[in-house]
């Protein structure tokens, strides 16, 4: 069973929605048969990258708050972070604009390592204080997750992927995510939001026994001995 997540590598309620669905998947009995697909999703498209303003500025800026306010926001973030077992440095965090981090991700998704890519990239963003929009660090953290250091750089340094998270943006409007993280389950069920893990298992026990009883399991003959068929014949 797919379950699809978009997310956003600059949201920090993905990086703990992340953690608390993994939490789930990790109590999930049937985990082996799920298959997790990170999507691409801008909060801010038009974000331009600026590593010399803070985060606590850019959010003041952008929805009218005083860098005060973004601060104590930031810190109610951070305790919530720190309960899912994640380190929140948020005075450190780099504005920066995600597209290229997608660009990242997208290819990663090509070599099995989509998972270990947003890893990577909330860590780098949310813990490092990395600057996610720079070719050179997204070069070198995908080399740290086994990715090839040229085939990446020649990736970064074009334009190749751009469709599939222009794809992958498009596509959460037609599955109604407003907003990230946003996990679909069997392209059935929706849960928005940084849930608790409880809610994840819940939706992953319940799409997946709706799921398994369309996709039943293929018997697997272990011996074969005398037996008589439907048509009389024995033997």
């Amino acid at each position: 069973m797919k379950v699809e997540i978009w997310s956003d590598v600059m949201c920090p309620f993905c990086y703990i929605g992340k953690r608390r669905f993994e939490t789930a998947l990790a109590q999930f009995r049937n985990k082996d048969q799920v298959q997790v697909e990170w999507k691409s999703f801008q909060l801010n498209p038009q974000m331009k990258t600026e590593p010399g303003k803070t985060i606590n500025e850019y959010l003041a800026e952008v929805k009218g708050w005083t860098v005060d306010y973004a601060q104590q926001m930031n810190d109610h973030v951070t305790s919530m972070a720190a309960d899912a077992g994640l380190e929140y440095n948020m005075d450190q965090a780099v504005v920066a604009n995600s597209f290229d981090a997608h660009r990242f991700v997208q290819f990663a998704k090509t070599k099995g390592l989509g998972d270990a890519a947003e890893e990577q990239l909330f860590k780098a963003y949310f813990t490092d204080g990395k600057n996610t929009a720079d070719i050179e660090t997204l070069v070198s953290l995908g080399a740290e997750i086994g990715l090839d250091a040229e085939e990446l750089r020649a990736v970064l340094d074009g334009t190749k992927y751009s469709d599939e998270v222009r794809k992958d943006i498009h596509e959460a409007q037609q599955v109604g995510a407003r907003g990230v993280p946003f996990f679909v389950l069997d392209r059935k069920y929706a849960v928005s939001g940084a849930q608790h893990s409880e809610t994840f298992l819940n939706a992953l026990e319940q799409s997946f026994g709706e799921w398994e009883k369309a996709n039943p399991k293929p018997l697997v003959a272990f011996a074969e001995g005398a037996a008589c068929t439907t048509d009389g014949e024995c033997d």
